[in-house]
């Protein structure tokens, strides 16, 4: 492979313009085919063989026309202090919303009379009108959610309370300016990294560039796949962070050839041929982590993840072809102005030097303090509670929040999220389950079940006594399912949230383990090595269990909350632990691949254990940490994002690299490689057989360059840059 990488990097550089011409025109045609393309019409959620969902599809089939999965809203009506909703002038305005709300769009399906309906609070102070759509919340047009403004605007002049609930009002999340800070903090941490303007503006180049076509194709493409806003949250998030590591590591690479003499498009080859090899395997592991998103079987969680790893499958692309063009129009402007000058000579040791050396000296308690530092991270994990966040996590300034507070202190929490029960059979059916659900605990109330024009299924609202993200609630919906035969079914968004969270916690395992068992042995195909793929995987683990512990810290039990803007304490969504395996692996893979390549290289070419280790680190420990402060700042940057699984996806992701890259990489991988010594490299003689040799450390390439011209590399001492 680094033969291969080696001619591919040469030739990006001789056709440096062509190159260049090729990546602004996928930009462009990319950019042209979102701009044409239509919007997407609709983000549909499903969850195949779930009994939620199982439920949809039997109302769909038996009350044509009913919509029952279709976006829902409340208008909640709140009288002046002492005063009544029953009153005939606010009396009046309801029922002009009413009927407002009716005439507003073809997109409403029912609008009910809060007065018929029985939807005024027992002191009389509170009401609300519930809105249904025969569509789904992102398929709401425009129109439509202004109409629905509209009629609280105009309500709100009589002098009542309005506020707006539901997922009628459900819009992509804002990030703010999260995204500007993040890449700006890149760009310096770049400037200071590599000493030269000229070096720090490439990573953040290609890296928009690729984000760009990336985004841009999905924008294309949305209405044909259903793809919603959230997926381009996710791909712009990754591609953006992969992006600048993997350029950074090829400039970085090529800085160090032209220091030691090459000439610069042997040393772009050469660049492309080492760093370039672990680019291929750092971005193969991303994109296993990601496409295996697909076995939780979500469409959904599967659309974000595949059209994600297609943004990294760009940047991986982009790292071996545009970066060795623009390095060819770059001249020698990569290199800082001291180093261009020749100032630049000092011998001392970097800090990444004296790190490893320290760590060579007291590997023991280096490990202790590092596995030990985690492990108290994690226990917050213990208290682990897995949901989806409603109208109640929502900042207090919304009126999708004021709605909810509103419901909540009238009418109970419980109203917040009715469950839907479905009965596939007769009256007298349905009758029995009424009777039998009121008699269960934590019901507030019951509606009389409503019958299809056959008279063979029935629909029944079913009022929690508590919020829809309890466990009291999840416990009440697995009571009417297990108190009931496969005739009565539950749903509604409370009953597909639960089902979402159990299909999350089912697929886990089996995710973990096909993510982690094709990247073991991908990294063992890399290191030839059984131990230190292993010692991969398990720091990997230490360090998502921390992150995980740390979010539920945050989240969860509320620590520091203000601090990251959590206004709003409760279950972790139900995604992140499968969601941070996933990402996070494939990342934390970008600092090992990196990192221990550079010690392989330096192992295979004759060093002792130890001093790879130090040669590894010498060489790599600047660029690596530049590599993470980077990633750390993007996904801090979606922290300021106004919805809550956006901040608790960038917090979880920033801190799970934090962790594995100051403390796994950089202290309890060393630590291990130097207790086990040489041993770190062993691989069975059969295994080395059957394995094929993809001579990541660019072994084969020294040799094929030796044999071919005079090649110093086993007399040259190599150069940091």
């Amino acid at each position: 492979m680094a033969t291969f990488l080696y001619k591919l990097g040469r030739s990006a550089f001789r056709r440096r313009r062509l190159v260049a011409l090729l990546w602004v025109a996928l930009l462009v045609l990319a950019g042209v085919g979102a701009a044409s393309a239509s919007t997407a019409a609709s983000s549909s959620f499903s969850m195949p063989g779930t009994e939620a969902q199982k439920a949809f599809d039997l109302l769909e089939e038996r009350f044509p026309g009913a919509s029952p999965d279709g976006a829902t809203a409340r208008v909640v009506f709140k009288a002046p202090d002492g005063r009544k909703m029953t009153e005939p002038a606010n009396k009046a305005v309801v029922n002009k919303a009413v009927s407002a709300l009716k005439a507003g769009s073809d997109q409403v399906s029912s609008v009910t009379d809060p007065f018929a309906a029985k939807a005024v609070s027992k002191d009389g102070d509170t009401a609300y009108i519930s809105v249904t759509y025969k569509v789904s919340g992102m398929e709401l047009s425009d129109k439509t959610r202004e109409a629905l403004k509209e009629t609280g605007t105009q309500a709100r002049e009589s002098g009542l309370t309005v506020e707006i609930g539901g997922d009628a009002l459900q819009a992509a999340p804002e990030t703010g300016s999260g995204e500007i800070i993040g890449v700006s903090i890149a760009a310096v941490v770049l400037v200071i990294t590599f000493g030269s303007l000229v070096a720090a503006g490439l990573p953040l180049l290609t890296a928009i560039i690729g984000v760009g076509i990336g985004i841009s194709t999905i924008t294309a493409l949305a209405n044909v796949l259903d793809l919603g806003s959230t997926t381009s949250t996710l791909a712009t998030m990754i591609g953006l962070a992969v992006g600048i590591d993997y350029a950074l590591f090829i400039v970085s690479r090529y800085r160090a050839e032209l220091a030691e003499g090459r000439e610069r498009e042997d040393a772009a080859g050469r660049a492309v041929g080492t760093a370039g090899s672990a680019v291929v395997f750092a971005g193969l592991t991303v994109v296993i982590a990601l496409v295996g998103l697909a076995v939780v079987n979500i469409p959904m969680l599967t659309k974000m993840g595949f059209a994600a790893a297609g943004t990294v499958v760009i940047a991986v692309l982009i790292a071996l072809t545009l970066i060795p063009a623009l390095l060819g129009f770059a001249g020698k402007r990569v290199l800082g102005r001291k180093v261009r000058k020749g100032k630049e000579t000092s011998d001392k040791p970097n800090m990444g030097t004296r790190w490893s050396r320290f760590v060579l000296r007291r590997p023991v308690t280096v490990l202790l303090a590092g596995v030990v530092g985690l492990g108290a991270m994690a226990i917050p994990a213990s208290s682990l509670e897995l949901g989806l966040p409603d109208d109640g996590s929502q900042p207090v300034s919304t009126t999708q929040r004021k709605a909810y507070d509103l419901l909540s202190d009238s009418f109970g929490p419980g109203f917040n999220g009715p469950l839907l029960v479905v009965v596939d059979g007769d009256k007298s059916a349905a009758d029995r389950t009424v009777k039998d659900i009121k008699g269960l605990d934590g019901v507030v109330a019951v509606t009389p079940p409503t019958l299809n024009k056959s008279g063979d299924t029935s629909m029944i609202t079913v009022i929690p006594k508590d919020r829809p993200s309890s466990a009291e609630t999840e416990d009440l919906v697995h009571s009417i399912r297990d108190g009931s035969g496969d005739d009565v079914l539950v749903t509604g968004a409370t009953a597909m949230n639960i089902d979402f969270s159990q299909r999350m916690n089912d697929a886990l395992l089996p995710y973990l383990a096909l993510v982690v068992g094709l990247a073991f042995l991908l990294l063992m195909v890399v290191f030839r090595s059984v131990l230190v793929p292993l010692k991969a995987a398990l720091g990997f683990l230490l360090s998502v269990v921390a992150a995980l512990g740390a979010v539920v810290a945050v989240f969860q039990w509320g620590w520091l909350g203000s601090l990251f803007g959590v206004e709003q304490t409760g279950p972790i969504m139900s995604m992140m632990p499968i969601f941070m395996v996933g990402v996070v692996f494939g990342l934390a893979m970008d600092y090992e691949v990196f990192l221990v390549t550079r010690m392989r290289e330096a192992f295979v070419h004759g060093q002792r254990p130890g001093e790879a280790i130090v040669t590894g680190f010498n060489h790599g420990a600047r660029v690596v940490t530049a590599a993470a402060v980077i990633m750390i700042a993007v996904f801090s940057g979606f922290i300021g994002s106004s919805d809550q699984m956006i901040k608790m996806i960038g917090f979880g992701l920033a801190i799970a690299v934090f962790f594995d890259a100051f403390v796994v990489r950089m202290a309890i991988v060393p630590a291990v490689l130097a207790l086990l010594g040489h041993k770190a490299w062993w691989l069975p003689r059969w295994l080395d057989r059957a394995l094929p040799n993809v001579d990541v450390e660019g072994e084969k390439l020294h040799k094929e360059l030796a044999g071919s011209r005079e090649d110093p590399d086993e007399e040259r001492e190599l150069v940091r840059v």
